[in-house]
Parts: structure tokens; C-alpha cells; sequence
């Protein structure tokens, strides 16, 4: 497995695009900073970096297929993805269901887990983390998922680029 092989060598723990099939993603914490804005109205807002969407977008280029797995339910999150041209977006994956999501976008690729890198912050991403094969979080996760065996801890915090640090990472390794 790869993270057992590299838990005490971080910079081994970065995949190549072609031990990858599937880039996947939290949003808040990940793609954002986490925070949750409200307009006096009610209106919700989220800031996005987009180097994280281009970052995406090259990534598909060498024919990765990525994609949002979030917690979250919201129309924001299907403007972003709809704006990034992911491949998928699950939402409303809470206890566990964001592994299950994970598994049924495999079983429809035709691929396993441990082709699979993921982005992802807090305790709900703690059992994908701790089952795809490339696992990263931002250096501002939480103690649980920094724990993780094997996972690769990023330099930059979520919302400010992170997604983009792994994704160049694993692009500086063609």
C-alpha cells in the first residue's frame, strides 16, 4: 500500500499521474478556508481559490478524472463544480458517506481505492483518508487526520492554494 511505504518519507508519498486514476476533494477546510459567510439576507458565500481550479484543470489534462466529495449540500458547491468542469460531485456525504461515495465513483470507473488520491481536513474525511491510496491534508487539518499514517501534510492551509501545492507535486513527478 502506498501510504505504509512512505509514512516516514513525506516527499515519497506524492503520487505520479499514472498511479492515479481519481483526484478527489473536501471543499470546506480544503477548497475553502472554512469559514461560512451569511449575508443579512441569509444568503451563504464561500471563497474559493481559484489556483485550486486550475490546478484541477491541469490534472485532467493528463487524464485524471477529478472530482468533490463534501459534507455539504449546497448550490455553491455545484456552481463551483459545475464552473471547475470536475468529473464528479457528491454531496451529503456525512457518517461515513464519504467513503461510500468514494467507492460507488470507483465502481463506476472500474478502478479501487488505492487509485484514488484525496484532499481532505477533518474528521469526516478520516476514514477515506485512511483508505485511498494518496492521502494529503492541509497544514491545518485537524490532529486526527495529520495522524493518519502515510499522509502527506501539505505546507499551505485550506482555502489558500492547497489542492494546487498537491496537485503541482504530483505533476512535478511525470
Amino acid at each position: 500500500m502506498a501510504k505504509s511505504d512512505t509514512s516516514n518519507n513525506p516527499s515519497a508519498a506524492v503520487p505520479r499521474p499514472g498511479d492515479i486514476r481519481l483526484l478527489l476533494t473536501d471543499v470546506d477546510g480544503t477548497l475553502t478556508d472554512g469559514g461560512m459567510y451569511y449575508g443579512s439576507d441569509g444568503t451563504e458565500f464561500k471563497k474559493f481559490n481559484t489556483r485550486d481550479g486550475m490546478g484541477l484543470q491541469m490534472l485532467q489534462r493528463t487524464g485524471v478524472k477529478v472530482g468533490i466529495v463534501t459534507s455539504e449540500n449546497t448550490p455553491i458547491n455545484v456552481n463551483r463544480a459545475r464552473k471547475l468542469g470536475v468529473d464528479f460531485l457528491k454531496q451529503s456525504a456525512r457518517d461515513g458517506g464519504k467513503l461510500a461515495a468514494t467507492q460507488e465513483i470507483c465502481d463506476e470507473m472500474g478502478i479501487t481505492l488505492q487509485e484514488v488520491a484525496y484532499v481532505g481536513d477533518d474528521v469526516n474525511c478520516y476514514d477515506l483518508l485512511s483508505a485511498v491510496g494518496w492521502a494529503a491534508c492541509p497544514a491545518d487539518a485537524c490532529d486526527k487526520v495529520k495522524g493518519i499514517p502515510g499522509i502527506h501534510i501539505l505546507q499551505r492551509r485550506g482555502g489558500d492554494a492547497c489542492v494546487r501545492e498537491w496537485i503541482d507535486l504530483i505533476l512535478a513527478r511525470q
